[in-house]
């Protein structure tokens, strides 16, 4: 089997580049890749192509990485790269839309904010804009390698579902076809299996710009000016932009001249001087005639000379140069200069490429100065975060966007920006603010110079740090009373609320699980609900739509037979997570208040943030509950009496609030001597609880039965691979005879015993071991012979005990080892608290630990 076929999964052979290679014909005909190809040039049409028949804006292909751990983001189109920054690598197992369609391998279509707000509130936290977004897992050979998304204007068209998905999967084909290609022709690619492990990427994303809309061909002729003899000669696109035929052309100037308008004489005259003077002509604009229209009227076309001065012979001056047809851009910056308001131009990755005079007066910056760089980089009174904030939204939302800023000067200037694919327009103005009014608000301009509509919307810059906000605080709440105690202390403060009610589903009914700042009794009518029940709650939970009362009038309105209490305006939130309902968050307002729309989205987010932490508090809570049940019969209550040793045990679980995981230890009678176990199963959730005790208990009996300890290892590891768990194991197995001290110690994958010999010399006993169990079935582990000096103390231990964070094991291990030599006590329950102590002296405990201390103390022929 070759290098490809043979590595194992999410590990790239030796030799396979991840982009492109050259090499010699493989083994399906196939010629090489060409040493200069790429992935993304598999990628990059079908992407522009899913974006256009979408409708959209924007295109993104994420890839997995070499490690299958992660997506990264490998060509994006019609999108600035710098905004999706944070997303250019994200985890397979995240909450988040493209990771979710990866692993899942099915396509979702998420036409607003709203719908990706119910489902992704974490994803709508960090991107709190409107826009639409389709995900498309892409495959090859089978397996799933990556995922297209497109972006489209949530306030354009709304576009059928089934439309989307045909798209998507039409351009997944595409790209299939040209992945599995591109792979084939990587040097050392054989046999279908090989084909995927071509396709990961590791690398920045690479931008596709989408096709530009046309604006009509420049024609540009090539002249020459004999400015001597004043004859003109040029090509056939030069007398086309003349309006004249060769051979009806005799090349004098005042051929020329007839074609020129009245009004430009001057300038073309002008320009022979200034050729003649300075040996060049830069830009000299006049209007030629271009043909009669049908009314007789006559049509004019602009253009523009350019050229420099050569001599032929020392004697003749001749101007080379071109004539250029200057009917769009030039007239469009002339147009641009003639407007009272500033306008500017950025690219698509939001920097400056044009700015009018005007535009220059307002900022009070040079256009020199700010070409080429982003705006808040050049105006220090435009570094707030939040007016980056507006160019974001404009540029992922696909809508203009506004807002208002004070300049240093004194006076207030309304900037609205018009975001396109390929760059964005802005406009800025002088206006008038009203008192109270704070930069960064929607304002209607007033004033000389305020000739523009009311202002759009803006972004959303204070609702973002909220939902943030809540999503930092409920990372660290654990369980549900946790969850109820961050929502109600973080929503009614950052909303100026003063009740919160927060229900749950239960057997079909609605039931409360906390309030605050509600009348005593108040609630007790609205306990246990169900779920047909004519109420504001009820319906924003079975609508999925959030509904928000302004007054007390709104409430009645909709809701006649409501019971009133003393507030005035109200939001019923759904709690929705995962796509499955939860509960409902009822917030109320003292006095009536105004939801703005930044507002509403903010408080429907923080929704989906409050939804997922309950569910996965709920989940952690039931999990509890089963951990602390399994704990009670997974470790050994008490470690059998031995003559001749005295023994002891600790555990410490790694998780917060949950006593159990996967490690483990055991003291069993054979029928040589006393077998003394410890083991590791990765993970801490009750799955590893659950293989630890099954493999706690193969140990158990095959060690019992008299088998040696290579068999009992053995056999355990091929027991676990039998398994099928995903879950892997280590094991030291050290089996003592207590009459001689001879010992046979085994190990699976696990860190080395220390051995304290009686005059206290401490050492690492760095055993022969074999691979982790479960991972080769047919694994063989050598067995290494001990003998324990009377007055000696073995400690056996787990990972747990000797990992720091930020530190190596080894320096772990010598923590412990030192401290072992240095207790001189003859109590192993002191010494076995010692070591924890030395080992784990903060709370900070990355992972379980479990230790097995065992002193011998009979001396040989007694």
């Amino acid at each position: 089997m070759d290098d490809a076929a043979a590595a194992p999964r999410g590990e790239r052979p030796a030799g396979v580049p991840g982009r492109g290679a050259g090499g010699s014909a493989g083994p399906d005909g196939l010629p090489p890749a060409h040493p200069a190809a790429r992935i993304e040039d598999a990628l990059a049409e079908p992407v522009v192509a899913a974006v256009q028949d979408i409708d959209g804006y924007g295109g993104l292909v994420y890839l997995r990485s070499r490690d299958r751990r992660s997506l990264v983001l490998c060509v994006v189109a019609g999108v600035p790269r710098s905004l999706l920054m944070t997303w250019w690598r994200v985890p397979v197992g995240g909450a988040l839309p493209m990771s979710e369609a990866y692993r899942r391998s099915e396509s979702m279509w998420l036409p607003d904010e709203r719908a990706m707000m119910l489902r992704f509130p974490q994803f709508t936290a960090a991107l709190p804009y409107s826009f639409g977004s389709a995900f498309h897992p892409v495959h090859v050979d089978g397996e799933p390698v990556g995922v297209l998304s497109v972006l489209r204007s949530a306030a354009r068209e709304p576009m059928e579902e089934r439309t989307v998905r045909a798209a998507l999967r039409a351009a997944g084909r595409d790209m299939e076809e040209r992945l599995t290609e591109f792979a084939r022709r990587i040097p050392g690619r054989e046999g279908a299996d090989a084909v995927a492990y071509g396709i990961d990427y590791d690398d920045q994303p690479v931008s596709v710009k989408l096709p530009a809309p046309s604006l009509g061909a420049v024609s540009v002729g090539m002249v020459e000016w004999d400015l001597d003899s004043d004859r003109w000669s040029g090509d056939d696109d030069a007398l086309s932009l003349l309006g004249v035929v060769r051979g009806e052309f005799g090349g004098t100037m005042a051929e020329v001249e007839d074609r020129v308008s009245p009004d430009d004489l001057y300038e073309l005259r002008a320009g022979r001087r200034e050729a003649a003077e300075t040996g060049q002509i830069r830009g000299r604009h006049f209007r030629v005639l271009d043909e009669a229209e049908d009314d007789g009227r006559i049509r004019y076309r602009p253009v523009e000379l350019w050229g420099h001065v050569v001599r032929v012979e020392g004697v003749t001056r001749l101007l080379v140069g071109a004539l250029v047809d200057a009917a769009g851009g030039v007239t469009a910056a002339e147009a641009a200069e003639r407007l009272p308001d500033g306008v500017f131009s950025l690219d698509q990755d939001g920097r400056i490429v044009y700015a009018n005079r005007r535009c220059q007066e307002l900022l009070g910056c040079g256009l020199e100065h700010m070409l080429g760089h982003y705006p808040w980089d050049v105006l220090p009174w435009l570094r707030d975060p939040a007016y980056e904030d507006r160019y974001r939204a404009a540029m992922l939302s696909q809508e203009p966007v506004s807002y208002l800023v004070h300049a240093p000067d004194g006076v207030w200037l309304g900037f609205v920006l018009y975001p396109g694919v390929h760059g964005l327009t802005g406009r800025v103005f002088l206006t008038s603010a009203p008192a109270g009014s704070e930069p960064g608000r929607s304002l209607t301009p007033a004033g000389p110079d305020a000739a523009a509509p009311e202002l759009v919307g803006t972004a959303r810059a204070g609702a973002l740090y909220h939902v943030v906000q809540m999503a930092s605080v409920l990372t660290e709440a654990v369980t549900v009373r946790d969850v109820c105690l961050a929502v109600a202390e973080q929503l009614l403060p950052a909303f100026g609320a003063q009740e919160i009610a927060l229900y749950t589903i239960r057997d079909n009914r609605m039931h409360l699980l906390w309030e605050s700042g509600y009348p005593e009794h108040f609630l007790d009518d609205f306990e246990g609900v169900p779920l047909n029940a004519n109420l504001p709650g009820v319906h924003a939970l079975t609508t999925r739509l959030p509904l928000f009362f302004e007054s007390p009038e709104a409430l009645v309105n909709a809701y006649p037979q409501l019971l009133m209490d003393s507030m005035s305006a109200w939001a019923f939130l759904p709690l929705i997570a995962s796509g499955h309902p939860v509960g409902s968050c009822i917030l109320g307002w003292n006095a009536p208040h105004r939801f703005t729309p930044e507002e509403r989205t903010a408080l429907t987010a923080l929704g989906g943030l409050t939804a997922q932490a309950m569910e996965r508090a709920r989940l952690y809570d039931a999990e509890s509950a089963v951990a602390r049940g399994l704990q009670e019969g997974l470790l050994p209550h008490r470690l059998p009496a031995i003559d001749g040793l005295l023994t002891t045990g600790r555990y410490l679980p790694g998780t917060q609030g949950m006593a159990i995981g996967g490690d483990w230890y055991d003291v069993i009678r054979t029928g040589r001597g006393v077998a003394l176990v410890i083991g590791d199963v990765e993970g801490h959730s009750v799955g590893a609880a659950a293989v630890m005790g099954q493999l706690r208990s193969a140990v158990h009996a095959f060690a019992a039965s008299g088998r040696p300890p290579q068999e009992v290892i053995t056999h355990t590891n091929r027991l676990l691979a039998e398994l099928e768990t995903d879950l892997f194991a280590t094991c030291c197995y050290v089996e003592l005879d207590p009459a001689t001290g001879r010992a046979l110690a085994v190990r699976a994958g696990h860190p080395p015993p220390l051995l304290r010999h009686p005059d206290g010399h401490t050492e690492n006993l760095d055993l022969p071991g074999g691979v982790l169990l479960g991972v080769r079935p047919e694994a063989v582990y050598p067995v290494t012979a001990l003998t324990l000096a009377p007055g000696s103390v073995l400690a056996l231990y787990t990972d747990g005990l000797v990992e720091t964070p930020g530190g190596d094991i080894e320096t772990g291990i010598e923590v412990v080892r030192r401290c072992l030599a240095r207790s001189r006590t003859d109590s192993v329950e002191e010494l076995a608290d010692r070591l924890v102590r030395a080992a784990r002296r903060t709370e900070d405990r990355p992972d379980d630990v479990a230790l097995l201390l065992t002193a011998y103390d009979r001396r040989p022929g007694r």
